[in-house]
Parts: C-alpha cells; sequence; structure tokens
C-alpha cells in the first residue's frame, strides 16, 4: 500500500495541497477539479446524469440476483438482510426503499465492459452481486460497532432487531457472496472468490485499526495511520470490485493490478467526500444527524489532517476531542465543526480527493487507455467527488 502513499505523505504535518502531487500528467478536467459537496456535477459526457444512469442500470441487472440470493436466507436472517437492503418494513410488509447507490457492482459491470464489452459485462453481473453482497455485510456490522442508529434513512437494523441478530445477517451476507461465486461456472470465479476473500480479510483490519483509534487520544493518531486504514476499509472493496471486473473480462495480470489501483484510489477521494458530507452535510440528504461523526469523536480523514495541521485551531480541537461529547450539545458540534475547518481539515480533504482521483486516472489509463472505451468507469469517479449523500 505504501506506493498510495507518496503524493500525501510531503503534506503530511499541514494541510496545504502540494501542486505536485497527483503526477507530471494532467487529470481529466472534471476528477482533477476540487470537489465541493451538494455542488455542481458540472457538463459534458461526465456528469452526474450519466454515472445515475449507469447506476439505475446496474440496479436493473444486479438487483434480481441478489434478492434472490438474499431470499435463500433462513427465516430470521432473511427478515434482517430485507430489511436492511430497504425491501420489506420491520414488520415484514414491502417497501420501496432504498438499497443504497450501488456504486461497487456499477464497478464490477463497467470495468467488465471496459475490458470485455458487452458480453464480460453480462457475465459478471453474479460477482457484482457477490461485490455488493460484502458491502452490505460491513455495514450491517460497522452499524453495530459504531452504535450507529440511522442508515439510509431510517433506523439501522440492529436497533430494530437486536445486535446478534443484525451480526448474524451481516456473517449470512458474507457467506452468500462466497457461494454466488463457487456456484458460478465462469473460469473467472476461483481467481475472483479469492480476491473477495483476502479482500474481506484487508476490511476486517481496517475496521480493527479503526476501532482501536477511538481509543486513543488525538495527539497519538497520525494522518498516515488515518489513510491506510482508509485505503483497508473503503478502497480495498472498490479495487476488488474493479479487479473482479476485470477477471471477468479475461484480462491478465497486469491490467487486473491497474484496475485494482484505480478502485482503490477512487476509493480514497470516496472516503474523503464521505467524510466531508459526515461533517458538513445536509442531513435530508445523508439520512443521518448533523456532526454525529464528530459526536463520537471519530478521527475521520478531515479530523487527522486538522490536528496535524500545527495550527492554533488544531490545539482546541485536540481539546474538544479530548473531552466526551454530551448528547444533544450542539455548541460543542458547532465548536468543533468550526475548528475542523479553521485548521484547514476541509480544504486539505477536498484538495486530497481531487489528487487521489489524479492518481486513480493514471492507473486506469496503463490498462484502458482510450477515454471512450473508459466511459462508464470515468463517469463513476466523477460521481464519487460531486455526491453530496
Amino acid at each position: 500500500m505504501a506506493e498510495f502513499m507518496t503524493g500525501t505523505r510531503r503534506r503530511a504535518s499541514g494541510a496545504k495541497r502540494s501542486d505536485d502531487a497527483a503526477g507530471e500528467e494532467p487529470a481529466p478536467p472534471g476528477p482533477h477539479e476540487r470537489p465541493e459537496p451538494g455542488g455542481d456535477a458540472g457538463a459534458g459526457p461526465l456528469d452526474g446524469q450519466e454515472a445515475a444512469a449507469l447506476l439505475e442500470r446496474t440496479r436493473a441487472l444486479v438487483d434480481p440476483e441478489l434478492r434472490a440470493a438474499v431470499e435463500s436466507l433462513p427465516g430470521s436472517m432473511r427478515r434482517v438482510a430485507l430489511y436492511h437492503f430497504g425491501w420489506e418494513q420491520a414488520d415484514g410488509t414491502p417497501a420501496a426503499g432504498n438499497a443504497g447507490k450501488a456504486i461497487r457492482p456499477a464497478l464490477v459491470l463497467a470495468a467488465a465492459a471496459a475490458l470485455g464489452g458487452h458480453e464480460a459485462r453480462v457475465a459478471a453481473v453474479r460477482a457484482a452481486a457477490a461485490v455488493e453482497l460484502v458491502h452490505n455485510f460491513t455495514l450491517l456490522h460497522d452499524d453495530v460497532m459504531d452504535r450507529d442508529t440511522t442508515r439510509r434513512h431510517r433506523p439501522t437494523a440492529w436497533t430494530v432487531f437486536g445486535v446478534p441478530d443484525a451480526i448474524l445477517a451481516g456473517d449470512a451476507l458474507q457467506a452468500l457472496a462466497v457461494r454466488l461465486l463457487a456456484e458460478d461456472p465462469h473460469p473467472a470465479s476461483t481467481p475472483a472468490a479469492a480476491r473477495i476473500a483476502d479482500c474481506v480479510m484487508e476490511l476486517c483490519a481496517g475496521q480493527h485499526t479503526d476501532t482501536a483509534m477511538e481509543r486513543r487520544t488525538p495527539d497519538t493518531v497520525t494522518l498516515d495511520e488515518v489513510l491506510v486504514m482508509a485505503e483497508a476499509k473503503t478502497g480495498a472493496l472498490l479495487g476488488c470490485a474493479c479487479a473482479l471486473g476485470a477477471l471477468y473480462a479475461g484480462a491478465g495480470d497486469e491490467d487486473v493490478a491497474a484496475l485494482d489501483g484505480f478502485g482503490r484510489q477512487a476509493g480514497l477521494a470516496f472516503q474523503l467526500i464521505d467524510d466531508v458530507i459526515g461533517i458538513w452535510g445536509d442531513p435530508r440528504h445523508t439520512g443521518k444527524p448533523a456532526g454525529a461523526d464528530l459526536a463520537v469523536r471519530k478521527k475521520s480523514l478531515p479530523v487527522a489532517a486538522a490536528l496535524a495541521s500545527g495550527t492554533p485551531a488544531a490545539a482546541e480541537l485536540a481539546t474538544l476531542y479530548g473531552k466526551p461529547h454530551i448528547e444533544g450539545d450542539g455548541d460543542d458540534i458547532a465548536r468543533t465543526t468550526l475548528a475542523v475547518e479553521q485548521a484547514g481539515g476541509r480544504d486539505w480533504a477536498q484538495a486530497e480527493a481531487a489528487d487521489r482521483m489524479a492518481l486513480a486516472m493514471q492507473e486506469l489509463a496503463r490498462a484502458v487507455p482510450a477515454p471512450e472505451t473508459a466511459g462508464g468507469l470515468l463517469a463513476l469517479a466523477e460521481f464519487v467527488t460531486r455526491r453530496s449523500s
């Protein structure tokens, strides 16, 4: 993972952007521009409408496979999973809820299409469903460990069904992902299963690091540590998604590695923007209370950068983070939010997201040099740095 960190280490001691961090080659205008949550998606072929259409097509292709897998679960776990995906209410009645954005399965299909065309894309649907199952396994477990009470604008599964049922449902989703690939006759299914298993271990290691950091004082956590953790927790699965698409397209090792690198860098950009939204996003869009990450003293990337800035605001932030948040104390959240911004955490995170997308573009060009062939991947890359929720 060290090769992805060199551009950032030059800026780890502060929140200023290094203009040469993204390398010498200019990135495409969209992903390289500084992203602003809730800002204009821009015009041209890589606007938000193209990504939205791609995500909608992905849902249409993947949801039937995904739902069939979930429906095969034993009753108690099926009930939790159907609720978590937004397909049922807690009492088992149908719901037309939100099953998520489908970014990860969309990456599988877009990578397969970029390297193998329409046939590879169709062949990779089961692999795309497997990646989405793994993603939702992590969400169920993360909500329990983080004690998050809201996801996708309604109560999290553990608050409705209890901690044991939520954990077991998450375990079952991971097992379903393995079964989907084990039953897939495609020749890429075996290496795909091995890659997903490696990814899950990396995800667990990243989550372990994240929870361990919560017990450490602000002055003992470095920005590089948080970046490594973010790559494991978020970049690993996006990289795996792209790599699986490449495998199903019959790509060679170098192209698979390049697509994995693209996904990892895009995943870091995704996490950076996610962390910005977690602090400054509109709860009406995010589905979570304002300042939820700050209330639990989460050492997110903007916070870690702010703490490392050496500014007076960083010292104030360290003091605030050194004391537990009292529920309902809006003044504490407001002061903490302001301290992160004044210490440069927001600016750094947005600039770093742009730099990571520039690196992602370089990785993508290694495997898919023709932009017209990589259109789906480029649209998704644009989307992850332009979203507001």
